[in-house]
Parts: C-alpha cells; sequence; structure tokens
C-alpha cells in the first residue's frame, strides 16, 4: 500500500531500549496483563487467559510464536527520543507511524461528521516488555489498543512474527493490524467499548460472544479506512489482508497451538468471520455498515 510519509502532527512514544521495568521474555504472567484483559474481556477472558498461559507457555504460542525472535528487525530493542527517530528505528517502524498519519487524516472528517471530536491516539513501540495505562505490555500480547491512555502498543518484532510463522506478511497485513487497533480507539470514542464493558459486566456468560462482536467490528472499520484510501491499495493488498483476518482467526490459532476449536472460547471471531467483515469494510467504505451488534438481542 502506498502511503505517504507521516506527518507531524502524529504522536509517538517510544519504550524499546527502556526495559519497560518488566526485564524480557519468560517468567510467570504479569499482573498487569490479568488487570488489562479483565478490563476488556471480563472474567471470563481472564480464564482463558491463564489457562492458555499454563498449558502453551504463553500467549505467544496462542498468537503464532512469541519471546526473543532470532528474525527480530535490526535495531528493534534500540528507541528514538523524537517522532523522526522513532518512526526511523526500522522500516516497520516507519510503516506503523505512515499508517498512524494516513488512520489521523481519513478518519478526522468522518468522526466530525458524526458529531464526535476527532481525538488522535498515539502509537506507543516497546520492545518485549512496556508499560501501558492498562498495565504491562509484553510482547506476547500482541498489538493492543489501551483505552485508559489512548494508546495503539506495537512490538513490531510482531510483524516478523506475522510472516515468518504465521504466513501473513506484506505491507497491506500490517497496515491492517494498525487499522484494527485505530478502529478500537474509535470505539472508545464513541462510547462503544464502555458499553460493552458494562454488558459483559452485567452478563458475564455474554463477555466472549460481546468480545467478538467488538473485534469484528474493529475488523470492518480497517477495512472502511482502507477504502477511503483505494486509489493506495496495489495489487496483492487485499489477499494480504484477508490472508492476515484469516490466520489470527481464533480457530485457526487454537488449531495451530494444538487445541480443538471452542467457538465458546473465542474472543476475536474465527477465520471466516474476521475476513468477511473486513470485507464488508473494504467493499462498503461505510461505517454504518459495520454495526456487528445489529442481530444480537438485548
Amino acid at each position: 500500500m502506498r502511503l505517504d510519509d507521516y506527518d507531524d502532527s502524529i504522536r509517538v512514544e517510544d519504550q524499546r531500549g527502556s526495559g519497560g521495568g518488566f526485564g524480557g521474555g519468560g517468567g510467570g504472567l504479569p499482573l498487569g496483563i490479568l488487570a488489562f484483559v479483565g478490563s476488556r474481556f471480563g472474567i471470563v477472558g481472564v480464564i482463558v487467559v491463564v489457562i492458555g498461559f499454563a498449558l502453551f507457555g504463553g500467549l505467544g504460542n496462542l498468537l503464532g510464536g512469541g519471546g526473543q525472535s532470532a528474525l527480530e528487525a535490526p535495531g528493534a530493542g534500540q528507541g528514538g527520543e523524537t517522532v523522526a527517530e522513532s518512526c526511523n528505528v526500522n522500516a516497520f517502524s516507519k510503516e506503523s507511524c505512515n499508517a498512524l498519519s494516513s488512520l489521523n487524516k481519513t478518519w478526522r472528517p468522518l468522526l466530525a461528521q458524526a458529531g464526535i471530536q476527532p481525538v488522535a491516539p498515539k502509537l506507543v513501540f516497546y520492545s518485549q516488555a512496556g508499560q501501558s495505562g492498562c498495565g504491562a505490555a509484553q510482547s506476547a500480547m500482541g498489538p493492543f489498543y489501551c483505552p485508559t491512555d489512548q494508546g495503539i502498543y506495537i512490538d513490531t518484532d510482531f510483524y516478523t512474527e506475522m510472516d515468518k510463522k504465521m504466513g501473513a506478511g506484506g505491507d497491506f497485513a500490517r497496515d491492517y493490524v494498525m487499522a484494527h487497533e485505530y478502529g478500537h480507539h474509535i470505539q472508545n470514542l464513541t462510547g462503544l467499548s464502555e458499553q460493552v464493558q458494562q454488558a459483559q459486566r452485567r452478563n458475564p456468560s455474554r463477555a466472549n460472544q460481546l468480545s467478538v462482536r467488538l473485534e469484528l467490528q474493529a475488523d470492518c472499520y480497517a477495512g472502511v479506512w482502507a477504502a477511503n484510501n483505494r486509489d493506495r491499495i496495489e495489487p496483492g493488498d487485499l489477499q494480504e489482508g484477508l490472508t492476515a483476518a484469516h490466520q489470527i482467526g481464533d480457530d485457526t490459532l487454537m488449531k495451530a497451538a494444538g487445541r480443538r476449536p471452542v467457538e465458546a472460547a473465542f474472543t476475536h471471531g474465527s477465520s471466516a468471520q474476521r475476513m468477511e467483515w473486513l470485507k464488508k469494510g473494504l467493499d462498503s467504505g461505510n461505517v454504518q455498515a459495520c454495526n456487528t451488534f445489529a442481530d444480537m438481542a438485548s
């Protein structure tokens, strides 16, 4: 995808090289992660994480691999002090900054049209371990959005994992990851995230089902962003995005981890669902097409 270079309006924080205060890689499951998962997915999510960590040696295996990668991008462990330095640590950092800039420009008018104050999120780079407003950040968690500090957190080593271990490489696949996390930022601004969390607390038995709907909507929002930048899309990009959506579906990840897929344990949606909603956003380019909650009884 041919995105313009980032502009000076993006907010970037760089924790690479600082150690994040937690050290790297292994060890137990940090309480900060449990707090983050609990706030987002409820007690059911916490139980799933704890079981997964115990059975498979860490969340990284559920995402296709975790810990220090021998294929780590050059310079990934050293951060920058300015936006320019941070965005140019490696090629993946530059892509992430370019994507953030494009996402800001695309969503600003869409939010304004809906009467929502368009507040841009910050992009936070870290390596192996860091700290977010939602608690500890570990590379095994994969990229995530923290509503508390409106930050998109990324260890760019994840992109190497996507390519080499999950078969989901390509610049558009990586842009899709950024756009998905930005989708969670949109949900935070609209108040939907808080509504879903309240519903999960009221009815824990539906926590996973509600989480899936939230994640699928973020996939659809990623498609809306891409559709609004259709002139930037190159041959093969759409297939890269759909492949990435398939490879990070709950059923595919569970199979890769040697588990039998159980729909009740899904938190992000099946591969088929993730591809369907990404494509729905791509085909329509319309936020109104992303109501993943429409067929749910109240």
